[in-house]
């Protein structure tokens, strides 16, 4: 019998990659990989357990698949990711309609889960080990847009801010080796992808563990030289690590957009030390001037945490100063979410939601008119564009420049007359812009 898989992806792109990686363990073993949950014979839901609303949302969406198990041809239902990571006993107890609960090591481990389930097993538990090294040479396929992927280099996080249950979930930063890096990237580019979007919980420390030094600079270097690529992103860079080797090698490898997504979570020195971050306000300021010295067109996006236990009203005052002074092009607040299991969480102190949200609008106010004058800077430029979706037919195209990463940034809505193929990248002239996104012409 040919059996239906479903897989539902929430949360971050190393989730992402991750359900891509079972996608390809279950292609390559005879399973049809099914876009309609009501045909499936086994449902998947990749959680994430980061935050109060993505755990809801998780949970949500597990009770959502539930009645299909009576209700249409669904034998398993496997819940994978953060979520089973961290609280595998609780939802077994609570979620009786979940067979299999696969922590977030143990994805590679699904094709032996789903058979063992079809065959009659009780429901298991397959969690722990969260250190362990990182498989290689597993199947993949992609669940983006065939022009662009992620490549995970690395896995978990050593920073142990205070706010933060990764570590707990992911376990010690383990980087992968860097010919196997180059490698996947080069299978990547033979598919077709033409945009390499490079992830990790922290980019800037690649290498640090396995080879006793911050390698990240080689590594972009590297993969500038892999053939059929075009656009290289680097994601997740952490301020206290940019140094100017990194910048450097940025600024001089041209498949390497210049776009810094650094995020320093707050300006103010005392937040930044109850939070654990090892950087200063002052230090960030100098990454930023030198990143903008090295290349004047460079994209900044960063994002901010507001209501951390014990922010005053001066330090968010402080905090609101900075954004209006560095003028980042993109930027994303969120309002501090209190994770049990943290010590953030129990610091006194704990801020109002209230004034949580409060100040999450402020910021975004101010940020909207920073963000509405870049944009309006483009107005007479051209840019490269990478065509995405079909807006009108023959009309009206959506699509990325450079300095959009797909998912979080803006979008470049591009009028012409002619037929354009999605994946494919034109020369725009940028007629207008809103707050976020850019208009123009071919």
């Amino acid at each position: 019998m040919e059996y239906n898989v479903y897989f539902e992806t929430l949360g971050c792109s190393k989730n992402q990659v991750d359900t891509e990686t079972m996608l390809g363990i279950m292609t390559k073993n005879d399973y049809r990989i099914t876009s309609n949950p009501q045909e499936a014979h086994v449902i998947v839901v990749n959680t994430c357990g980061f935050i109060e609303a993505a755990k809801t949302e998780s949970i949500e969406t597990i009770l959502e698949f539930a009645p299909l198990k009576e209700e249409a041809v669904c034998q398993a239902l496997i819940v994978t990711g953060c979520l089973s990571e961290r609280y595998a006993e609780q939802l077994k107890a609570e979620l009786p309609e979940v067979d299999a609960l696969i922590g977030t090591t143990k994805f590679d481990e699904i094709l032996v889960v789903i058979e063992e389930l079809l065959e009659g097993a009780t429901p298991m538990i397959r969690t722990g080990d969260i250190d362990k090294d990182i498989s290689e040479a597993l199947p993949r396929v992609l669940s983006t847009p065939e022009h662009y992927a992620f490549l995970k280099i690395a896995e978990g996080c050593d920073n142990l801010c205070t706010y933060c249950i990764i570590p707990q979930l992911r376990g010690k930063f383990r980087s992968r080796k860097m010919e196997d890096i180059l490698a996947e990237a080069q299978r990547l580019a033979d598919q077709g992808v033409k945009e390499l979007i490079v992830i990790a919980q922290d980019t800037t420390r690649y290498g640090v563990d396995l080879y006793g030094e911050l390698r990240l600079p080689e590594l972009v270097r590297e993969l500038n030289k892999v053939e059929g690529i075009e656009w290289i992103r680097i994601q997740y860079l952490y301020p206290d690590v940019i140094g100017d080797e990194l910048i450097q090698a940025m600024a001089e490898s041209d498949k390497v957009v210049k776009y810094f997504d650094m995020p320093i979570q707050h300006a103010s020195d005392s937040v930044l030390r109850r939070m654990n971050r090892r950087t200063t306000k002052e230090h960030i300021e100098s990454v930023i001037t030198r990143i903008r010295k090295a290349m004047p067109d460079a994209t900044l996006r960063t994002t901010l945490i507001v209501g951390f236990p014990g922010e005053t009203q001066e330090e968010f005052e402080e905090l609101k100063d900075f954004v209006s002074r560095m003028s980042f092009d993109r930027l994303g607040v969120f309002a501090y979410s209190q994770e049990e299991d943290t010590p953030a969480a129990i610091m006194p102190d704990q801020v109002e939601e209230e004034t949580k949200e409060e100040r999450r609008e402020e910021i975004m106010a101010v940020q909207m008119r920073i963000s509405a004058d870049r944009m309006y800077k483009w107005v007479g430029k051209s840019m490269k564009v990478l065509v995405e979706e079909i807006a009108e037919p023959g009309a009206i195209y959506i699509g990325r420049s450079a300095y959009d990463a797909p998912e979080v940034d803006g979008v470049v809505y591009v009028h012409t007359d002619q037929e354009l193929s999605l994946g494919h990248f034109v020369s725009v002239t940028i007629t207008d812009a809103m707050e976020y996104d850019r208009i123009g012409e071919m």
